[in-house]
């Protein structure tokens, strides 16, 4: 069984800095992460390799050069190649363009199966994995919690949902997003860190992809980030004392007049 796992890296900080000009994360002096929702996408196809006793596993991340980092850790634990996808032509994707330029990419793998992470934890759309499945046609599972059942034909997998789980059968090949009550990620053994540092990443450009120039990059990408900032810290509560409740609720109505929010 083929199966690609699409990863990005991320700032690993929860002290984002925005460039106030172009509207993006300032990265410069922040290390970089593998996006931890996406580190259980790659545990998950990792097992899948061991349980099926066969199969390949290609971890797959579109972003700058350093994002090869990115890879090199996906193969430590246990992920049989990486690909980065990687141009300047890519610059400026949002969702819808990031999608397709990384459905593009998987296009020409053949996969049997794409698992991704929920979302990233620095835009928290949740948009990637779905957007994948569309350009590629392919049917698609959100929110995987378990499978319990893969072949070359079919999967049985649960679905979490807010009041619990959802049971679905899904015809192969198709696209999962993953939750991380799924597994629990791996440490990367020594040996793991020396295949992964002597590993050959292979690198795609737009010159390599079938795709339309015009859908790549900030031109092809249908939305835009116009304003963006971090919101103000909330300000400290005020607890109101009176003897009964009667007072209490006229003075916490004098109090909304006041801020005029009534």
């Amino acid at each position: 069984m083929k199966i690609v796992v699409c990863v990005k890296q991320v700032p690993d900080t929860t002290e984002v800095r925005i460039n106030p000009e172009t509207n993006t994360l300032i990265r410069d002096g922040v290390d970089s992460i593998v996006n931890p929702f996406d580190t259980y996408a790659i545990e998950e196809a990792v097992r899948i390799r061991e349980r099926l006793g066969e199969g390949e596993v290609t971890v797959v991340s579109m972003g700058p050069p350093q994002a090869e980092a990115a890879l090199r850790e996906a193969i430590s634990v246990g992920a049989d190649a990486g690909v980065l996808v990687c141009d300047r032509a890519f610059a400026g994707s949002d969702t819808w363009a990031t999608s397709y330029t990384l459905a593009a990419a998987i296009a020409g793998m053949a996969p049997d199966l794409v698992l991704c992470g929920k979302q990233a934890i620095d835009g928290d759309t949740a948009q990637v994995g779905p957007g994948i499945s569309v350009h590629l046609r392919l049917p698609q599972v959100c929110y995987v919690s378990k499978i319990r059942e893969i072949s070359a034909e079919k999967a049985v997998v649960e679905r979490l949902l807010e009041e619990g789980h959802e049971v679905l059968e899904v015809e192969m090949p198709c696209v999962m997003t993953v939750v991380k009550e799924i597994n629990e990620p791996r440490l990367p053994s020594l040996k793991g860190k020396m295949r992964a540092k002597k590993a050959d990443i292979c690198t795609i450009t737009a010159a390599d992809l079938q795709a339309d120039p015009k859908k790549l990059g900030l031109t092809g990408s249908p939305t835009e980030v116009r304003k963006i900032f971090s919101p103000p810290r909330r300000q400290a509560g005020e607890m109101i004392e009176a003897e009964t409740a009667r007072e209490k609720a006229s003075i916490t109505l004098a109090k909304l007049k006041e801020l005029q929010v009534l």
